[in-house]
């Protein structure tokens, strides 16, 4: 049985237990989330060294890192160490995007290091595959496709982007919508031009039952993908968008119907005055299912800067209700991003999700802040730099310029907290004041 099923059998799985510890809930409330479709615990069956992650309502803000090969560029070591720096980064899953190299090879490693849920898009792989067999991602067959995607599912991946909502319907919208950046999703792109090449449907949406009887087999959590997100800030929620979105809500139903863990991805480029109506609209349409957003970025300007943009509008979209914040680096529209990519990368998104988890009272996340403002009072490097979310670099900002007394190098003897130390008497005053 999947989680889901389980779940609404009223059955607390060990994977629901080990959540509820994480988050500090009670084990009913996971299961009960589990059953609603409001949280998802992305499990393959045939991770077994998986520590399992819950996302969705009431739970701390999430964070993905994309790492993966290109076509120009990337090997198996290049990714693991992207994998642990990752992991040490705080990151709460990743994502293979691989598109260059031994890309089997290279997901079974990436699955077989990490202890976070992977996540994959299958259709690259399989377009990839089409281009050596056939000549173009065009020639694909329905089959190849779904090849692929049980291989994914067989490797042990616990979530996998699917562009399902990338219909015959959504592209004449496009057509009629006349965009700036017209579609910016590669999975989207590879689908798209194999529909109107072929003049057929989306086989993802057409049979979409045959994609969820391999995730519900494996257990794998459904990440309906948004081949139609904007890529520039002047096409945010358009037609093509929403009527994706549309879609994206009827398949909802189906996969939960049938047992079948599933979220729903989002925009995208969007400016920050749209940021909340994006949320309320895909969780209105979505039936509250967890919301995972790339960024959004919130302007299109900030080439090298992106992992802040993102972190703006990944803060604000977090605040508002989305769950689940897939990073964006430094790298981000100009190359492939390497291990300080992904950790700047990943750090950026934590800040903003704590951000949101502060505004959306999730338990502890006050207290956090609590305890570093406290540490600071005392003057207490030592616990800020372990209260940081990057310790590390919390004791190398400190350590970079010598300070005679116990406050930093910014104030030296006019350090505010060691001057109101003195003053109000909360404990003995110290030399030189």
């Amino acid at each position: 049985m999947t989680q889901l099923e389980l779940a609404r059998d009223g059955t607390i799985s060990p994977q629901m237990e080990l959540v509820a510890q994480y988050e500090g809930v009670e084990a009913e409330f996971i299961r009960q989330g589990v059953a609603l479709g409001t949280i998802v615990i992305p499990a393959n069956t045939r991770h077994t060294n998986l520590a399992p992650c819950g996302i969705g309502q009431g739970l701390k803000t999430k964070v993905n890192a994309n790492i993966g090969t290109s076509s120009d560029f990337g090997n198996i070591d290049t990714e693991l160490e992207k994998v642990r720096v990752a992991i040490d980064s705080g990151a709460d899953t990743i994502m293979d995007l691989s598109t260059g190299g031994d890309i089997s090879s290279i997901r079974r490693n990436i699955i077989t290091s990490s202890s976070l849920p992977v996540g994959t898009v299958p259709i690259y792989q399989a377009g990839i595959k089409a281009i050596a067999k056939h000549g173009a991602i065009v020639k694909m067959t329905v089959d190849e496709l779904f090849t692929v995607i049980e291989e994914h599912a067989r490797d042990g991946v616990d979530f996998i982007t699917v562009h399902c909502g990338v219909t015959q319907s959504a592209i004449s919208r496009l057509k009629q919508q006349g965009r700036v950046a017209d579609v910016v999703s590669r999975g989207g792109a590879f689908l798209i031009g194999w529909m109107l090449y072929n003049e057929r449907e989306n086989p993802l949406y057409e049979y979409f039952d045959r994609l969820l009887e391999i995730a519900k087999q494996f257990d794998i959590t459904l990440s309906l993908g948004d081949g139609m997100r904007p890529g520039s800030i002047a096409d945010a929620t358009d037609r093509p968008q929403i009527e994706e979105l549309l879609t994206l809500g009827e398949l909802v139903n189906q996969a939960q119907q049938a047992g079948v863990q599933v979220m729903v991805e989002g925009p995208g480029h969007l400016p920050l005055n749209q940021i909340e109506t994006n949320v309320r609209l895909q969780k209105a349409i979505c039936k509250g299912a967890p919301f995972y957003v790339l960024g959004p970025l919130v302007t299109d300007v900030a080439a090298g800067y992106d992992h802040i943009t993102g972190a703006i509008g990944g803060a604000i979209a977090a605040a508002a209700g989305t769950d689940f914040l897939c990073y964006v680096t430094p790298a981000e529209h100009l190359s492939l991003p390497d291990p300080e990519d992904v950790s700047q990368g990943v750090i950026a998104s934590r800040i903003a999700a704590h951000a949101a988890d502060i505004v959306k009272e999730v338990k502890g996340a006050q207290e956090w802040d609590r305890k570093m403002s406290m540490a600071r009072k005392k003057l207490d490097w030592e616990e800020q730099a372990r209260l940081s979310l990057d310790p590390k670099r919390s004791r190398q900002v400190h350590s970079k310029h010598d300070s005679a007394g116990s406050a930093c190098s910014m104030c030296g003897e006019f350090c505010a907290m060691a001057l109101m130390e003195k003053y109000l008497g909360i404990s003995a005053p110290r030399s030189g004041f």
